[in-house]
């Protein structure tokens, strides 16, 4: 911390961003701090208030562009997810050092390590059709007997509908670990220069570290978006900047000491 009394107040987050020692894997953190996270990613916010919802905005827009192209958007969306977010990463950076968000900030992540945040993307892309295969292959016989195949047989149906819920909780289970891999992946390629590859080993290495707290966060999430999407989805303008700024600053408290 400064020893001149006049500095100007630093945010929590700020203090953790100006000290410390990178730990490539990260470091175990209390189960308090899937809160803290949340909070220091609402102050991220309202700072710029403004730029974090046109931002997100935009963000929206391409990504419901995409999905409307038949296929190729799907693939499209799940292969540029991290460069967007790699380019929001930096704009969170920026403004922890005094800088302004700018729309972009959003597209960054093309100009750099765009190789890497799109390689990412292909991995995560990967997995989850490897996923989707498999889920298939489990629900392929309860979808048969629930189309018609159980003619219209109670005991054939009920068996059906326990297989889709068999296929949805191993669909899950498969994800957890894509997804932990891939969260924190965006920062560990454009703050440290990480191959896609390794970004997602450790990634999954530090989220692994930190189940607890990420179930507090995971939770308190949870609620939160329920509540966005009551008024028209119109909630999800303060939460989805939120989520975004607090990937960072959990970034910011696993990977430095």
């Amino acid at each position: 911390m400064s020893s001149n009394p006049y500095a100007a107040p630093k945010a929590p987050v700020a203090e953790v961003a100006a000290e410390g020692n990178f730990l490539e894997q990260g470091r175990a953190v209390g189960a308090n701090q899937g809160w803290a996270w949340i909070t220091q990613g609402w102050d991220f916010f309202k700072k710029h208030a403004g730029m974090w919802i046109a931002v997100i905005v935009v963000f929206a827009v391409m990504f419901i562009v995409m999905a409307l192209i038949p296929f190729l958007g799907s693939l499209a969306v799940m292969v540029l997810a991290p460069v967007l977010t790699g380019g929001l990463m930096m704009g969170c950076k920026a403004q922890e050092e005094g800088g302004e968000l700018q729309i972009g900030h959003l597209f960054a992540g093309f100009r750099e390590h765009f190789a890497s945040l799109a390689g990412v993307g292909l991995l995560y892309l990967g997995a989850s059709l490897v996923i989707a295969l498999v889920v298939g292959l489990v629900t392929g016989a309860g979808m048969w007997a629930l189309l018609g195949g159980g003619g219209g047989d109670p005991a054939a149906m009920a068996g059906a509908g326990l297989t889709i819920v068999l296929a949805f909780l191993i669909m899950m289970a498969l994800m957890l670990p894509v997804v932990m891999a891939m969260w924190f992946a965006p920062p560990l390629v454009v703050f440290h220069q990480q191959g896609a590859v390794e970004a997602m080993k450790n990634s999954f290495a530090a989220c692994l570290k930190n189940i607890v707290p990420f179930l507090v966060y995971g939770v308190i999430l949870l609620v939160a978006s329920i509540i966005a999407t009551i008024p028209f989805g119109l909630g999800w303008l303060v939460l989805g900047p939120v989520v975004v700024c607090s990937l960072y600053t959990a970034y910011r408290d696993i990977f430095f000491q």
